[in-house]
């Protein structure tokens, strides 16, 4: 049975998210990975999910990984592959238009799948995973 070092798990927490509400974390960094858990619509202060739009919930939740990301010294530039969870891909176009303006060029590698339901009944999460050097190391 082989062992990891301890210090190869960083946890990855900022106030500038929404809070885990359950028994996980908002990222975790292995190395030069860091693995961002899906984010809902969320307002981070009142944990309220910000309105019942698609755009609306798409944009909180790409600000909610960009300070996960800003968190953990990365950006989105370094992000190499996302997850969508859709309530109804009848709003993928609204959700890809959102999401777009957040990966203006080179857009990581991407997988969107329509799901039955999703915490706080949102209609969009995304997860991500990104790779750099962090910045305080």
């Amino acid at each position: 049975m082989s062992s990891q070092p301890k210090s190869s798990k960083k946890v990855i927490l900022t106030s500038g998210a929404p809070q885990p509400i359950g028994p996980y974390s908002q990222a975790i960094r292995v190395g030069d990975l860091v693995f961002c858990s899906g984010q809902i619509g969320l307002d981070p202060t009142t944990g309220v999910v910000v309105s019942p739009e698609v755009e609306t919930q798409t944009r909180r939740v790409m600000e909610n990984l960009k300070a996960v990301l800003v968190e953990a010294g990365l950006c989105f530039d370094c992000v190499v592959k996302t997850t969508i969870f859709l309530k109804s891909m009848n709003d993928f176009p609204k959700v890809n238009e959102v999401y777009g303006s957040y990966f203006k060029s080179n857009p990581p590698a991407r997988s969107t799948v329509e799901v039955s339901r999703l915490p706080k009944d949102v209609l969009v999460e995304i997860e991500a995973v990104a790779v750099g050097v962090a910045t305080d190391q």
